[in-house]
């Protein structure tokens, strides 16, 4: 079977959880509201391209590339990233809903998270090194053993890091969020 390539395509409005996804390469294609809720898009290429309002709720990533690969305004809820293809990986997510998503053991230096909802994400063991959570609300994320140097936290909310457990060093944080660096030390901190 002859592989597919795709270049510098949009696909608008398709539903793929009732249309067929085509396993192929994808280079430089927009997908615009489109849905893949539940869809198998394992052992597929995504190499710069742009997802915009897509659903893509408990979808399958096994093996898949995912190179400059930017999310706006998705729906992420409950997808394994730590299954993709690490080679090369690359993400940038805004505003998105990436409620109980896992990037465990993920190498995601530099990746951008802006104005998204982050509830329970496993980022165990994970390299978030000069990553930056602008206006992400980080409620019961797990952050273990997490490389987090000279990440910018200083307009996140609601997260929990043990300092004890985790990098932080050059780490940025806003008064207000000292908070979720001390909550496990059962201390009272008045502003």
């Amino acid at each position: 079977m002859q592989d597919l390539f795709f270049d510098d395509k949009t696909y608008q409005k398709i539903d793929f959880s009732t249309e067929k996804f085509i396993r192929a390469e994808y280079d430089t294609c927009t997908f615009n509201n489109c849905s893949f809720a539940n869809v198998d898009l394992s052992n597929n290429a995504f190499l710069d391209c742009k997802f915009i309002a897509c659903n893509f709720s408990n979808t399958k990533f096994k093996n898949t590339s995912l190179k400059n690969v930017t999310f706006d305004s998705c729906k992420l809820v409950g997808n394994l990233f730590d299954q993709c293809s690490k080679f090369l990986l690359s993400l940038n997510f805004e505003a998105c809903n990436l409620s109980f998503v896992s990037f465990y053991k993920l190498n995601l230096k530099g990746i951008n998270f802006k104005d998204c909802k982050l509830l329970e994400v496993d980022f165990t063991e994970t390299n978030l090194t000069n990553a930056v959570f602008k206006n992400g609300n980080l409620e019961g994320s797990i952050f273990s053993k997490t490389n987090l140097n000279s990440a910018d936290f200083s307009t996140a909310i609601n997260f929990k890091i043990n300092p004890e457990l985790n990098n932080i060093k050059k780490a940025k944080f806003s008064q207000q969020g000292l908070y979720g660096l001390l909550i496990d030390y059962d201390i009272e901190i008045i502003l």
